[in-house]
């Protein structure tokens, strides 16, 4: 009789396998921690909160101003990236960028992720501008704006950051870059998300819209407004668990096509892109720490960071791994903070923060509000090209890594480049840290197996 060994416990294989830790949960956070579990790695994802997708439209803009509009996303950032040394597409470059959108893609699924990264196109905001982005949700793509466009923008009158006048009367006098002008009217309607509530929110309203019957009678209701070869726009409310359900019945109900309108944030539609990622996150087994604080950060005698501290459920722990990702974003969500003292710092890990070369201290912020750019907002954690952390052209450690916003260089909603770093960023780290830490074809198989 022969004997067979056992097969290793996909547990056992996980729990030897590479540790990552990843801090942030916005899109380059998520993505981050995606790509080195599908690599291999275990990933335990840190955050203090919900992070800032959900703050985010659900689009994914690559470049948009060079500072006029460009047309060309991908050939823009090789342009952009050649004339600004400094700036992070420089070390990232254009194929992490279109690495990071493919992932996003194929994990995210056309419902969500349409477009392309050799072509940008123009969506209209809740102050009816007209933006350029290269990727929308499907529920946007009705609103692309061209000059033969004919859209009625009905409005709740109980959601208060949405103004369909405004929104029709910048749209009816923007010429497009055809040559053209939409033709836009306004319409204003009542819906109540609950009995009496005069301020809704857009989460709100879209929760309502989720229950077939509610919107059944909301959307019976807005046949009236709508005239012969136009096409609806809404704010961005047709519901959050059940959206392709509610964009499904708005089409067929109202016999046209429908699109949303991105609202100010928080914004519904950055909520289904967040909520997608995390699920999937936990799904693919990333151990996903909300609400938690990273509160210090412990340095080995190798030139490596050891472990940090995290304060969370009112006591603290540590969390030692082999390789830390700082994904926390920048000014915005407190990752780096101007103290008093014009001193900048990374409140996280503690790294050094790059100012703009040449921009002394107190020269960081200026008082022309509605002039240049802040150059403070160019701060941030210096990266090489794998996205390390570096100081002096040299690795503050070298097992931290940067993404996303905490990177110097940009000044991303200016730029319109914000998820195009993200990604790109993300990619690029977690890549070089799986390349470091030598994850195998078949650690990899394994870590996609749940249990």
């Amino acid at each position: 009789m022969t004997a067979t060994a056992a097969p290793e416990s996909i547990t056992v294989a996980r729990a030897n396998a590479p540790h990552v830790a990843v801090i942030g949960a916005g899109l380059a956070g998520l993505v981050t921690a995606l790509r080195l579990r599908r690599a291999g790695a275990r990933v335990t994802l840190v955050t203090k909160g919900v992070g800032g997708l959900q703050l985010g439209h659900g689009t994914i803009d690559l470049l948009g101003y060079d500072p006029e509009r460009v047309t060309n996303p991908a050939k823009g950032i090789e342009a952009f990236a050649a004339k600004h040394p400094e700036h992070p597409y420089a070390k990232i470059g254009v194929e992490a960028v279109r690495s990071g959108v493919e992932l996003l893609s194929e994990i995210l699924g056309e419902k969500l992720v349409n477009g392309s990264a050799d072509e940008n196109v123009l969506v209209p905001t809740a102050v009816g501008a007209a933006r350029p982005t290269a990727f929308i949700p499907e529920s946007m793509k009705a609103g692309v704006l061209h000059g033969d466009a004919k859209m009625v923008i009905i409005g709740v009158a109980q959601y208060k950051d949405f103004h369909p006048s405004l929104i029709a009367q910048n749209l009816s006098r923007t010429v497009l870059p055809d040559g053209g002008k939409p033709q836009v009217r306004a319409v204003m309607v009542d819906f109540e998300a609950r009995p009496g509530e005069y301020d809704a929110t857009g989460l709100n309203l879209a929760r309502r819209l989720d229950d077939p019957e509610v919107r059944k009678i909301f959307l019976e209701g807005l046949k009236a407004f709508v005239n012969p070869g136009e096409v609806v726009g809404l704010p961005a409310i047709l519901g959050i668990d059940n959206h392709d359900e509610v964009l499904a019945d708005a089409r067929a109900i109202l016999g046209t096509d429908v699109f949303e309108i991105a609202s100010l944030p928080p914004c519904v539609p950055g909520m289904r892109m967040n909520n997608r990622l995390v699920k999937l996150a936990k799904d693919e087994r990333v151990d996903y720490m909300l609400g938690t604080k990273v509160v210090g950060a412990t340095a080995g005698s190798d030139g490596k960071l050891e472990s940090i501290t995290l304060h969370t459920t009112g006591h603290e722990r540590e969390l030692k791994a082999d390789a830390f990702v700082l994904a926390a974003g920048g000014f915005e969500s407190g990752a780096l903070q101007l103290d008093s003292h014009y001193e900048l710092h990374d409140t996280i890990l503690g790294l050094p923060v790059k100012m703009p070369e040449g921009v002394k201290t107190e020269d960081l912020t200026h008082g022309d509000y509605w002039g240049d750019p802040q150059p403070l907002f160019l701060s941030g954690v210096d990266v090489d090209e794998d996205m390390r952390a570096i100081h002096d052209g040299k690795p503050v450690y070298t097992n931290v890594f940067a993404a996303g916003g905490v990177i110097a260089g940009a000044t991303r909603w200016q730029e319109k480049s914000g998820e195009g770093i993200a990604l790109g960023s993300a990619i690029k780290a977690a890549d070089a840290i799986a390349a470091q830490l030598g994850v195998t074809a078949a650690e990899r198989n394994l870590s996609l197996i749940h249990i």
